[in-house]
């Protein structure tokens, strides 16, 4: 079966994640919440080192319960800092509560964080038709819009790269490149 170069194809955490989840519209807003957690960490990191920390990512972030978590309280928040499983920046750490705050008006303002996240690309992904040596850039015109709206609204590390990312982590975008089995499912 042939993937996307980006995959390697010995590590089974990126097979499957590539398979299963990468260019998947996404809808549900717990999902879309870890995510964006997940996308923030992995600033300035490899995307395989936050997914082999992610069921630690879960854990110490109450299965991204976003209600729960914008409760942690400071020392709640230090104990997340002492977990080896998690990224030990104190700004992305904290940034979790404070995206969580905004992430539930968000959800307030538009029913769900999902009404509001699709509405950018008109409630449809992107399908890209990337060819296979094509580099996939760092982000678009709308992540830059989404980028600007969320840190408008208080979001931190939510910037026009860590948006594209995310973007193609819950199916806004679908980037397979086009010998990509994952490009032919409908």
């Amino acid at each position: 079966m042939k993937r996307c170069a980006w995959v390697d194809e010995k590590d089974s955490l990126m097979v499957s994640y590539h398979d299963a989840e990468w260019g998947v519209p996404t809808y549900d807003d717990r999902t879309l919440f870890e995510f964006l957690v997940l996308e923030g960490a992995q600033a300035g990191l490899s995307w395989k080192t936050i997914l082999q920390r992610r069921a630690m990512y879960r854990k110490a972030f109450l299965e991204f319960d976003v209600l729960k978590i914008a409760q942690m309280t400071d020392a709640g928040l230090e104990g997340v800092l002492q977990e080896s499983g998690v990224i030990r920046h104190r700004l992305k750490v904290w940034s979790v509560r404070k995206n969580a705050k905004v992430f539930i008006d968000v959800q307030k303002e538009y029913g769900t964080f999902s009404d509001y996240l699709w509405q950018f690309v008109d409630h449809k992904p992107i399908k890209n038709k990337r060819s296979p040596k094509e580099v996939l850039p760092a982000f678009s015109d709308t992540s830059t819009a989404i980028s600007l709206d969320l840190k408008r609204r208080g979001m931190i590390f939510v910037g026009p790269t860590i948006i594209y990312a995310y973007m193609q982590a819950v199916g806004l975008v679908d980037d397979h490149s086009t010998d990509c089995f994952c490009a032919k499912k409908p």
